[in-house]
């Protein structure tokens, strides 16, 4: 198995995580493991989608509970800031695959312009997204 300096979580990874009740320490400490990995990140874009998910949640105790985990995640892992090189990375992928017709989902690519910039891989379960994403490490959780 490829191991790589860091990972960039998608947010597929942390509400699998939350769905399957397993601790955020718990979780970030199997996926070093498993991946070698020496550091977790998070994108500002799986914040988003993080804190989205608290507020779409159908019950106040399921949101209750999601903004719990999602406050421990922030607790234990940085996030990423979005930078000027984050934006050249994302721009200059979108407008060549769109060239091509390959259409690719705006968050998507944010998340991987961050891993692209930092060195990381992504961790998804949205393998079909990302691996469209070129020049992106994307690894299975």
């Amino acid at each position: 198995m490829d191991s790589f300096f860091g990972l960039v979580l998608d947010s597929s990874v942390v509400i699998a995580a939350e769905r399957n009740r397993q601790p955020v320490a718990e979780l970030a400490k199997a996926i070093r493991v498993a991946h070698k990995s020496s550091h977790l990140l998070l994108s500002p874009v799986t914040v988003v989608e993080l804190i989205h998910g608290v507020y779409r949640a159908s019950t106040p105790e399921r949101g209750f509970r999601r903004g719990a985990y999602v406050n421990e995640l922030l607790r234990l892992v940085p996030i990423h800031p979005a930078t000027g090189q984050t934006a050249r990375i994302a721009g200059e992928i979108e407008g060549r695959e769109a060239s091509k017709g390959n259409v690719l989902p705006f968050r998507d690519l944010m998340i991987g312009a961050t891993a692209i910039e930092t060195g990381c891989a992504v961790l998804t379960i949205n393998l079909r997204d990302f691996s469209r994403i070129p020049g992106l490490k994307v690894i299975a959780f």
